[in-house]
């Protein structure tokens, strides 16, 4: 039996799902003074976000797709995020290996077009059209921070050497890297700090309107006590069960539907040395790349698979992974084995389904639908998306909410940082160095990992202590005490795996009986602060 208390909270807009355009959304909304709520049925970031391929970037393939406006609003997007989250983003620099029989996906408009002007090239992809489109995406954004493109002989260049002698010449482009799952918690904080109530664990089981209000049934996942809230405005921001929360949360019929694509990456032994990326192209016209990752690993990503439902778990299946270390093991001088995986992930992608012949030609555009049923209270519903554009998405949502709830300020997130971002994108080494200087039991590889993780916070998360003896419990590699305690206080972590795999990745460094004892430790933090 659940327990059940009667409405007490009224909400300005209430946001269904934690991920990061939910997230996203909560924080915009919260800083223009909206009273704000949101619900996340697991943990932030536990579905799609955290599951990326860990990048800000325009996405070079959609220009194939002529989706210049997506790709332009990406490559704008990339220096304005860096500038707010210098700690869990940084620049990258990008290699293209060429070899003249590289094809198109077959596909894409710009195969199709060429194949119709020039059907000579019989699907290659030549290398005048690969610089053409490295141009455009130099050119698209603006860039003030990144570099731009260069050519590499890879005979001579030192990122030549892990790859095969097939390669002569390669081209070489910036992006940039993030980590996902904690741009998601970062904005959760930022929402909560300016006023919005996050709501972890916490699902909506039911929401109705009512006259110009909706009523809204959250049910603690722990419990399983029941609260009903109401709201002005409700969004649906549930990424892959967004179709779901329409179908069977607020019973609104659409039209509007989502196309569940699966992407999956494996992470291997570290491949070389240098800290550059590799894009590599398959005989299929599809991309993958090969990227720095955790200091001793390589990532390996990402797939393009139709997946069938948002309530089957997605996983790595064994044909992916050979597919991608085949890929991979076809650029490589070294082919990768199969025993180098240490880990794989799988997430899937809610894209906007606008009727693509494959999972690889869907838009991966956002698509911000408002339906008023009868005259009742709007529910925004969020389609679509990449985490590049995930600010972009909030402003825009934030224009369609402007029209039914006045009151609130205009944009703003654009100058704003995330927090403990609050240093210059060149500061991470200067940040360092300072957090040596005032912990000096910290070495080099621990001092980083807080600093990528904490930016200007890290003091907060340490505190007083003199030695690691004054952080507490060690659970293994350099997680302590303080930082758990930290990140269940701050941070909305609940279980190790929150710890582990979204608020870091840790996961890859603690053995099956570290992260039981780190599960244990933090089940018995919990009953003594409920006690």
């Amino acid at each position: 039996m659940t327990e059940s208390t009667a409405t007490t909270e009224i909400f300005d807009l209430f946001i269904i799902g934690g991920g990061i355009n939910g997230c996203g959304i909560a924080r915009d909304a919260a800083g223009r003074g909206l009273k704000v709520g949101l619900a996340e049925m697991n943990d932030l970031a536990s579905a799609t976000s955290s599951a990326s391929t860990k990048l800000f970037h325009g996405g070079l393939r959609y220009l194939e797709y002529f989706e210049v406006r997506l790709v332009r609003e990406a490559l704008i997007e990339r220096e304005v995020l860096l500038r707010a989250m210098p700690h869990i983003s940084w620049p990258m620099r990008f290699v293209l290996p060429y070899h003249p029989e590289m094809r198109f996906d077959g596909q894409t408009p710009a195969s199709r077009l060429l194949g119709w002007t020039m059907p000579w090239t019989k699907g290659q992809r030549p290398s005048w059209m690969i610089r053409t489109g490295l141009m455009m995406y130099d050119t698209l954004g603006g860039r003030k921070i990144l570099p731009g493109t260069s050519s590499i002989d890879l005979r001579t260049d030192p990122v030549g050497a892990p790859l095969n002698d097939t390669f002569a010449k390669a081209y070489e482009y910036s992006d940039c890297w993030v980590e996902d799952s904690r741009l998601v918690v970062l904005n959760a904080r930022d929402a909560a700090v300016r006023g919005a109530q996050i709501n972890v664990r916490t699902k909506v089981t039911r929401a109705l309107r009512s006259g110009d209000v909706w009523e809204v049934t959250l049910e603690d996942r722990r419990t399983g006590a029941e609260r009903v809230v109401q709201a002005s405005m409700l969004i649906n921001a549930a990424g892959p069960w967004v179709k779901d929360v329409l179908d069977n949360v607020t019973h609104v019929d659409t039209t509007e539907s989502v196309r569940l694509v699966r992407g999956s990456h494996i992470v291997t032994k570290k491949l070389y040395d240098h800290d550059k990326c590799y894009f590599f192209q398959g005989t299929d016209g599809r991309i993958i790349f090969a990227i720095p990752y955790e200091s001793d690993f390589t990532l390996i990503g990402t797939t393009d698979m139709e997946h069938d439902s948002a309530d089957n778990p997605p996983v790595c299946t064994e044909e992916e992974k050979a597919y991608l270390l085949a890929l991979a093991s076809s650029y490589f001088k070294t082919p990768i084995p199969a025993e180098d995986v240490v880990w794989t992930y799988s997430g899937v992608r809610p894209l906007y389904d606008d009727g693509a012949k494959s999972a690889t030609a869907a838009t991966r555009d956002y698509v911000l639908r408002v339906d008023t049923s009868n005259g009742g209270a709007p529910l925004l519903n969020v389609f679509g998306g990449k985490i590049t554009t995930y600010r972009k998405l909030a402003e825009a949502a934030m224009e369609k909410v402007a029209a039914h709830i006045p009151g609130g300020t205009g944009r703003w997130t654009a100058g704003a940082p995330l927090p403990g971002g609050d240093f210059p994108v060149n500061g991470v080494q200067s940040l360092i160095d300072r957090t040596t200087a005032e912990y000096p039991f910290l070495d080099a590889v621990w001092a980083r990992r807080l600093v990528r993780a904490y930016g200007t916070e890290v003091p907060q998360v340490l505190g007083d202590a003199k030695d690691a003896a004054g952080l507490g419990q060690a659970f293994g590699y350099n997680l302590t005490e303080r930082e758990v305690r930290w990140l269940m206080d701050r941070e909305y972590a609940l279980t190790a795996a929150d710890v582990l795999w979204r608020r870091s990745k840790l996961g890859l460094r603690l053995s099956d009986e570290q992260a039981e004892a780190l599960d244990r430790f933090m089940q018995g933090a919990k009953e003594a602060d409920a006690a």
